[in-house]
């Protein structure tokens, strides 16, 4: 809304730029910093000003603000409750209300409603943490960002442990609609639960499009949120038996916000394809059930994840943008709260290794202009779905490539980029082509292109200094996948009948290896060596597995379940994971398909044990350390023991669509990243969330999901479908990245 001829052209040396709304206390404009970032502005009316009362109640709600800090509240950013006419400022993101969005588009679907529900969960969490009741938890008060909502207008607020509150005079504050019978009855006994029956009303609103305790006057509705019990038709179960306990009238009979977080997650269903991405609650790990540590498994920072052909990956949306107040960061204790307050977690020393000397935080994109080879890239058409790139590190620098994005290199330290690789007669830059960065070894950057339409695929291999092509050969992708271990490719030539191990710098051959007729293949490495998993295409029932090329003869031919996916090995033996089947006997597939048992195979003796997990896990699977990561779309993550399949945590993160997991040793941690450019990272052993960040992705219009986050030196590196590439240190996240 634009200014009122009335309105001050600035406040605070902020310039206000429009209105953003106005209400009985005070006006919201939108202003600017002298830095020219943009700030959401509240300005007391004049009338109130002069009210000792209400200038306390503002003191006390700028109080109240500045001790919470979380993904799902806003932060304070500056503030004169002394001034003329008190002021308050907050960080600002266009976008609607939560009232409005029922008011103009109707009752939320079930995806964002779980979203909404867990986000407020987690925003309440941190508000009662920093020892605050919010007191007037509304629709009006919720903001809808694109990764969470926001809980905003602390106006009421009150320390808890503060007894002294504003309301001792007769004075009835706050929403009747949404308020809690102790709020009507004596203000003085108003706690967490409090928030925890505004909860219950807000979603019961959020489903219905009205409140449960709606009545023709304020009064009347006081009265039914004091003795009626609530209206909850068109809520169906099991969230309306939740919802009611919520709505307890004696505070005690709610439910806490830990139980809530685990109650909401089970009966609120996680977005299905197409659906608005979910976004789980950020919570305190599960304790660890099981404290032995089993051998350990260095995972390879380039071994490729298993492709299982019928397993397709799908990704959901991001939600719209919308005004939200929010940090920087979600930070565990100790860490900065701000991204204009960087300060180092107490840990850092000991956990996170320092970045190499000259590195600072970067960002670009693939299409950045090259120092050689092609030095332009053509950025593709807005609104087009394409595959964003991947990338894999070697010795400091970045490689990276993607669909219709052909193999450039990037200077680890600086983002800059080295070298767009020259187009061969045949790599065609265009939008078409996929290619694929298979990994660096031995200086060569190993590339598979994949035109569109069925053959031509072909793998090239760049010196890693000039971005010059050393050699390529046309590959038959058909049957069996290329692989790459050590400083060999292994490549089906040919008719597909046999695959060629070749020398990754030069392509010279070394030794070929037939493959059975009509199966699909894939091949893994695990404890150095190559094996191939090959499963019949026109029949069902068991896998064939068998080591390539082994250096002490024949290789002996194991049969394996063909629901099993092979994941590495673990204590000298193969790793698989079963599919979950049905009761027909069908193996379930899909985005999350679950996997119900571990299989372990000895591959000299083909002797084999099988640990059903404690429960079914689905996801982005990482085999490393002796533990399993399974990350579903939701961005929750469980890390099993690979040796007895019990859990040893579970952490709901706010990643929506993440990647398969990282492993640090060094840092004990486990990294994610997500399709928006969110990086989160965890705890390896206790799950305890360390930080995520904000979303880095201008766009997000693919049907492809998160890239893995790569480890440079002490920084990490991930990606997002747009093309933007980005650089950050685990220890100090918060910090800004310049352009590359």
């Amino acid at each position: 809304m634009p200014l009122h001829r009335d309105d001050p052209k600035s406040v605070g040396g902020y310039q206000l730029v429009d209105r953003l709304g106005a209400g009985g206390m005070g006006v919201v404009y939108r202003a600017r910093a002298r830095s020219g970032r943009d700030v959401a502005l509240k300005v007391v009316h004049a009338q109130y000003a002069a009210d000792a009362v209400f200038r306390t109640r503002f003191r006390q709600e700028i109080a109240a603000v500045r001790k919470v800090s979380g993904a799902f509240t806003a932060p304070v950013l500056d503030a004169d409750p002394e001034a003329a006419r008190p002021w308050m400022a907050t960080q600002y993101v266009p976008g609607p209300s939560l009232a409005r969005r029922i008011r103009d588009r109707g009752a939320l679907p079930e995806a964002e409603l779980r979203r909404l529900a867990l986000g407020l969960v987690e925003a309440l969490r941190d508000i009662h943490q920093a020892g605050v009741v919010h007191r007037d938890l509304k629709p009006a008060n919720v903001l809808l960002a694109e990764d969470g909502p926001r809980v905003i207008d602390f106006g009421i607020a009150r320390a808890a442990e503060n007894h002294q509150t504003l309301t001792e005079t007769g004075q009835m504050i706050g929403t009747p609609p949404f308020m809690s019978p102790e709020q009507l009855v004596d203000a003085r006994t108003v706690g967490p639960a409090s928030d925890v029956f505004s909860l219950g009303s807000l979603l019961v609103y959020a489903v219905t499009g009205r409140g449960p305790f709606d009545a023709d006057s304020p009064y009347l509705t006081a009265y039914r949120v004091v003795h009626d019990t609530p209206v909850l038709e068109g809520v169906g179960q099991p969230l309306r038996g939740l919802l009611e306990r919520c709505l307890a009238k004696d505070a005690a009979d709610r439910p806490g916000l830990e139980e809530l977080a685990r109650e909401f997650a089970a009966v609120l269903p996680e977005a299905a394809d197409g659906d608005p991405a979910t976004l789980a609650l950020r919570a305190h790990s599960v304790p660890a059930v099981e404290a032995t540590r089993a051998a350990t498994l260095a995972d390879p920072p380039d071994t490729p994840r298993p492709r299982r052909r019928p397993l397709l990956a799908a990704t959901g949306t991001v939600g719209a943008a919308v005004l939200g107040l929010t940090a920087y960061l979600t930070l565990g204790p100790g860490w900065a709260q701000s991204a204009d307050r960087p300060g180092p977690s107490p840990s850092a020393t000991s956990r996170w290794s320092a970045p190499p000397a000259g590195w600072t935080p970067w960002q670009t994109t693939v299409y950045e202009t090259a120092r050689r080879g092609v030095r332009q890239a053509q950025r593709p058409q807005t609104g087009g779905t394409r595959g964003g790139p991947a990338c894999q590190a070697y010795e400091g620098a970045v490689y990276c490539a993607g669909d219709g994005i052909l193999p450039v290199r990037l200077d680890g330290k600086t983002g800059e980029t080295l070298w767009r690789a020259g187009p061969p007669s045949a790599v065609t830059g265009d939008d078409f082509s996929r290619f694929e960065i298979l990994g660096v070894r031995d200086d060569a950057v190993l590339v598979q292109q994949e035109p569109p339409g069925e053959g031509g695929t072909r793998v090239f291999a760049f010196d890693t200094g000039t971005g010059d092509r050393l050699w390529d050969r046309a590959v038959n992708d058909e049957w069996v996948d290329v692989a790459l271990s050590g400083d060999t490719v292994v490549l089906p030539e040919g008719d597909g009948t046999s695959v060629t191990a070749r020398s990754a710098r030069t392509g010279a051959a070394r030794w070929t290896e037939p493959l059975p007729a009509r199966h699909a293949c894939g091949i893994t490495e695990a404890a150095d060596r190559l094996y191939l998993n090959c499963t019949p295409e026109e029949t069902s029932g068991e896998s064939l597995v068998t080591e390539l090329h082994p250096a002490g003869g024949p290789a002996r031919r194991l049969t394996v379940p063909d629901q099993a996916v092979c994941f590495g090995a673990f204590d000298g033996r193969l790793l698989f994971l079963d599919l979950t089947q049905d009761e027909d006997g069908n193996t379930l597939v899909g985005q999350d398909a679950p996997y119900a048992s571990i299989r372990s195979v000895d591959p000299a003796t083909g002797a084999e044990s099988t640990t059903k997990l404690a429960e079914e896990y689905g996801g982005q699977v990482t085999l490393a350390d002796g533990t399993l990561w399974f990350a579903t779309s939701s961005g929750r993550v469980t890390a099993v023991s690979a040796r007895t399949g019990r859990p040893r945590w579970q952490t709901p993160t706010s990643l929506e669509q993440p990647s398969e997991a990282t492993y640090d040793p060094r840092a004990r941690a486990v990294y994610l990243a997500s399709a928006s450019g969110r990086v989160g990272a965890l705890d390896a052993k206790k799950g305890t969330l360390l930080w995520e960040t904000l979303p880095r992705a201008e766009r997000n219009d693919t049907d492809w999901g998160a890239t893995r986050v790569r480890r440079v030196a002490g920084a990490l590196v991930a990606t997002t479908p747009d093309g933007t590439v980005f650089s950050l240190d685990p220890a100090h996240p918060e910090r800004k990245p310049h352009s590359g």
